[in-house]
Order: structure tokens, then sequence, then C-alpha cells
């Protein structure tokens, strides 16, 4: 009988699982958005320029609103645009 080293998938085996999705600022400990590091922010908005939302980014719900003030505020100071056609 064949064991299970033996046996080769013709797929990979983990298609249809699901990662967990944390929050990648508790898990690192990060405590402070600033609103002035723009490549860090760029993470968090799509092409357009409009935000991602918590379910895409993993954020938590304290976490996604200090990204949202933080890139409300680099907006307005003119570091992101408001809106962009392909920014990234």
């Amino acid at each position: 009988m064949a064991s299970k080293e033996d046996i080769k998938f013709l797929s990979n085996p983990k298609i249809g699982q699901k990662r967990k999705k944390y929050c990648r600022f508790r898990r690192f400990g990060i405590k402070h958005i600033d609103y002035k590091d723009v490549d860090f922010l760029m993470n968090f908005i799509n092409e357009q320029g409009k935000l991602l939302p918590r379910r895409i980014t993993g954020n938590s719900l304290k976490y996604q609103r200090k990204v949202a003030t933080a890139v409300k505020r680099a907006r307005y100071i003119g570091l992101l645009p408001f809106l962009a056609d392909q920014m990234k």
C-alpha cells in the first residue's frame, strides 16, 4: 500500500482553504500610524485612491479608523491625492 509520501497531488491540496486574517498592527505592535509615511499608507488605498475596507486588509476596527484618519490628513496636506488614475 502506498504511503502519504508516495501519493502525488495533481493540484495543490490547500486550494480552497482560507488563511486566517490578522491585524498587522496588533501582530507587529505598531501603536502610532504616521500620516507622513506615504509609502506605508499606499498599502491601504487602491488605484483610484479609495480606502480599502477592513474585510480586505484584515485590520481591526480600532486601527482601521486610525488608518482612515491618517490617510485623510495626508490628503488634506497634499501628500496623497484625493483622486488619481493609476496612482500606484
